[in-house]
């Protein structure tokens, strides 16, 4: 079962309930996992290069929402990237925003995810060069997730680090303590301040939105009195503690670059217009438990999760930022290697010249060569005669 079963099922009766909120932008991405891998985006023929058996391949929407189209889009990245991998230990830190903030950032997506960026980005560079806890220049990289595992709106940012940075004169290499990186109530203090103030400077310039009962808030005074509970609680920044080298770090992020809210495996039955899928419950040492929800309300919360057009959803900080990991990216390399740590060749599995082809032969298991492409129309040229007994 995929989630384009699920859309099938809903019919017109969920466009027609979910007017009020239905946008063209999910039109767009539920017509593209609707298509994908179907004759309607045409094809290509592949031949075995041992044997020559042919098979026709239906290509894929590349939507960035599709939970079909990621693996490929996740091995490229992974490829990419592995260039740019430090032989050192890695830490994973997650900055997590509020529940309160979850209708305003729905009203508001582009500002107020651009904003979690840059209040995540800020707080870990600002922590890391202070003297008094890592006292070095880090470089790392952040992605955005918006869901959790029951697909409700939970924004949070996965930062991917080395465990350890370059001193401020860039003479050397400064490696975090091997328990924690970065004191985690101190992330927390300065993350939250960051943000907090980050909201009242787009609200003074008139760039954030406000509709149904946050209307109120456009006042600067209302939003401020909205604003002060969220200082009498903690925020939420997990940090997990140092762990492996590069090959490790290249698999562990394969986790997280490429996720869609949910994807085909998860599900588990469509029947009487409910749909049962899989979540891993995390208050309950991650066990693994179903749900079931009405068609329409599983769509309303996959849909919740679509990002704005263009929205850039991994970006890069600090020496890995691409204006500046051209000169310190090479630096980074060599004070590690005078260090005695050399570099690890980290080449994602199934990706590389040397890697098993991804496509092999059904016949005799040898690899599929591509031989030509077809168009949506001549596929429909290709398929077989309806029968006599068919026809209208």
């Amino acid at each position: 079962m995929e989630v384009a079963d699920i859309i099938r099922a809903a019919g017109e009766s969920f466009f027609q309930s979910s007017q009020k909120w239905f946008t063209w932008l999910h039109l767009k991405v539920l017509n593209a996992i609707l298509r994908c891998r179907t004759a309607a985006l045409g094809g290509h023929v592949d031949a075995c290069s041992k044997c020559g058996h042919e098979a026709v391949s239906f290509n894929s929407c590349r939507n960035r929402h599709c939970p079909k189209c990621q693996a490929n889009a996740r091995d490229r990245w992974l490829e990419a990237r592995g260039k740019d991998l430090l032989p050192t230990r890695y830490v994973h830190v997650v900055f997590t925003l509020p529940r309160q903030l979850s209708p305003l950032a729905l009203q508001n997506k582009r500002e107020i995810y651009a904003l979690l960026f840059r209040a995540s980005a800020e707080t870990m560079l600002q922590v890391a060069r202070d003297p008094k806890h890592l006292g070095a220049e880090i470089g790392f990289f952040s992605v955005l997730h918006t869901w959790n595992q029951k697909l409700q709106h939970h924004p949070h940012v996965h930062c991917v680090v080395p465990a350890g940075g370059l001193a401020p004169d860039h003479s050397r290499w400064i490696d975090s303590q091997r328990k924690f990186f970065l004191p985690v109530c101190v992330l927390k203090e300065v993350f939250r301040g960051k943000f907090v103030e980050g909201l009242k400077k787009l609200q003074a310039e008139h760039k954030l939105a406000f509709h149904g009962t946050l209307t109120p808030l456009q006042n600067p005074k209302a939003l401020a009195a909205w604003l002060r509970p969220l200082f009498r609680s903690s925020w939420v920044v997990y940090s997990k503690r140092p762990f492996g080298g590069a090959q490790h770090a290249l698999r562990y992020l394969g986790q997280y670059t490429h996720r869609v809210a949910i994807s085909n495996h998860r599900l588990v039955a469509l029947a009487d217009g409910m749909v049962t899928f899989r979540w891993r419950d995390s208050a309950h040492k991650n066990k693994k438990r179903l749900m079931t929800l009405p068609v329409d309300e599983f769509l309303r919360r996959f849909l919740l999760h679509v990002l704005p057009p263009g929205f850039v959803r991994i970006r890069h900080f600090g020496f890995l930022a691409h204006r500046r990991r051209r000169a310190l990216l090479p630096l980074c390399m060599r004070l590690l290697a005078e260090s005695g740590r050399t570099r690890v060749e980290a080449a994602p599995e199934g990706a590389g010249p040397s890697s098993p082809p991804l496509w092999t032969c059904p016949q005799c298991g040898g690899p599929m060569v591509l031989m030509g492409r077809l168009s949506a129309l001549d596929l429909r040229m290709r398929s077989p005669p309806v029968p006599a007994e068919q026809q209208p």
